[in-house]
């Protein structure tokens, strides 16, 4: 017999794109966070093997504070040119879709016989018209 291929299901989170955003910005806010705390530590170690003085130490603390702050503006930029690129794309998708949707339903209905409300809002506006019409010519006679 032949082994039969497990399909992988997608499982829904329930979770919308900005919430995911905003959960994947804040794991990286906290793992650098704690790279921060890490290299903090690590320097203020190797400072005290060296047996640098305060003002030195607090110089390349101060040094690395900001390259790390340089390095979170500069993601956080990143992260919001791609969030605007990917709402962009969405908004794009959705008109498509839309679209598309409004195609199918047309066709749908006009495979079926059953006129638009733009073919009914004609003939309602010709009916009107021919009864104008015919009451005109009523009047005449």
């Amino acid at each position: 017999m032949a082994k039969k291929s497990a399909k992988s299901k997608v499982k829904p989170t329930g979770r919308s794109a900005a919430e995911l955003a905003r959960s994947a910005w804040q794991q990286a806010v906290e793992a650098v966070v704690s790279a921060e705390q890490q290299a903090e530590k690590q320097v203020r170690q190797l400072l005290k093997r060296n047996k640098l003085g305060g003002k030195e130490a607090a110089q390349v603390i101060a040094d690395l504070k900001g390259r790390f702050e340089r390095e979170r503006k500069k993601a956080s930029k990143g992260l919001d040119s791609q969030l605007k690129a990917l709402q962009a794309r969405i908004q794009r998708e959705r008109a498509s879709a839309g679209k598309r949707v409004g195609q199918a339903v047309q066709h749908t209905l006009a495979s079926l016989n059953i006129p638009s409300r733009r073919e009914i809002s004609d003939l309602t506006r010709k009916v009107e018209e021919l009864s104008r019409k015919i009451d005109a010519l009523k009047r005449r006679k």
